[in-house]
């Protein structure tokens, strides 16, 4: 019996990608702790870090999702509060906006809990549509990316002794504080909107962070305008436990999905050379080379790295690799390459 009282329910509903004909939403049902993503004081910014991780999940809840036509879904969340809603359906495209996104509702079905009543039982959600050339919507896509976030587009320090600044950053600097890399923003834009300036074509952001912080950068990515496009992270669970050596990163099967649920787009892939990066994107780039575009890796300060990823790909010239210090050289790279006006 719990001493407190219970917070009210809530769904995160994770942005996440399908096709025409094929319904793919995933999210969480939880307690809502109220954390506040603009919270100042250090001991404020530690408590938000706590609830983050430390949640109170609503397992083997059943689900209800509603379409904008009315046609409703039903799922059941898992031990740990996750739900996947994996059907085929046609003429989802007839429901999204031009871009591809399709809104839709997620709510509990049992409508009996006043807790439940209280937050009105509906949250929104959204799923992305690309749409190819000569597809459905007035904005078409030449080509996706798939981004890497931590220290590619927010400064994080996964570089740094025993990890110190990347434990500052997450729980001592509040979202809004937290500082994009220079030019990020415009390039991504640049990318989303391609040669003609007038495209959608969709930006996919993939990490190695857990689900715990899907909140945390999203508020991240639309604080510091960034293009909308899917939040690709992993159970804390994954985040926590080393994978087998035989295992490949979840980054990697995500992308990999991405290509195969899209089998007509190819894939600007971008990272940095701090982690692993460099060799997921090496090992795609090989099987797949008729869809890899080319693949920008950010310099990061630390010399024994940066030579290993320089070695890493000195005789490779399969597809276009860019080493950058700044966006800028990005830019220029991917203009003459034809893929940004």
């Amino acid at each position: 019996m719990r001493l407190f009282k219970k917070d009210p329910l809530q769904i995160i509903v994770f942005q996440s990608y399908g096709t025409a004909t094929h319904l793919y939403v995933r999210g969480r049902a939880l307690e809502d702790e109220s954390i506040d993503l603009e919270g100042k004081h250090p001991l404020k910014l530690l408590i938000n870090a706590y609830k983050r991780f430390e949640t109170d999940e609503i397992a083997h809840a059943v689900l209800l999702l509603k379409l904008s036509n009315g046609k409703i879904f039903e799922t059941v969340t898992d031990d740990k509060g996750y739900f996947l809603l994996d059907e085929q359906v046609e003429g989802l495209d007839a429901m999204a906006n031009d871009e591809g996104w399709l809104s839709f509702e997620v709510a509990y079905k049992n409508f009996t809990s006043k807790r439940i009543i209280q937050l009105e039982n509906r949250f929104p959600g959204e799923m992305l549509i690309p749409s190819l050339k000569g597809g459905t919507f007035s904005k078409n896509s030449s080509f996706g990316v798939a981004s890497d976030i931590d220290d590619t587009i927010l400064h994080t320090g996964l570089v740094s002794t025993l990890k110190w600044r990347v434990l500052y950053n997450t729980f001592l600097k509040r979202a809004s504080k937290r500082s994009p890399l220079e030019g990020a923003a415009e390039f991504y834009h640049l990318l989303h909107r391609g040669k003609s300036g007038k495209e959608a074509n969709p930006i996919f952001y993939v990490s190695h962070s857990p689900w715990n912080l899907y909140r945390y950068l999203e508020f991240f990515l639309k604080k510091n305008d960034f293009p909308k496009g899917p939040i690709l992270l992993r159970e804390f669970g994954d985040f926590l436990n080393r994978k087998k050596q035989e295992e490949k990163p979840q980054k990697q099967h995500e992308i990999l999905n991405i290509l195969k649920t899209y089998p007509q787009l190819k894939l600007i892939l971008i990272g940095d050379s701090g982690e692993h990066d460099a060799d997921i994107y090496l090992e795609i780039a090989e099987q797949h080379p008729d869809r890899i575009l080319a693949i920008y890796l950010r310099s990061v300060k630390h010399k024994k790295r940066m030579l290993r990823v320089k070695s890493l790909y000195e005789n490779y010239k399969s597809i276009p690799v860019l080493l950058v210090e700044r966006s800028k050289e990005a830019m220029e790279h991917a203009r003459e390459n034809g893929f940004i006006e």
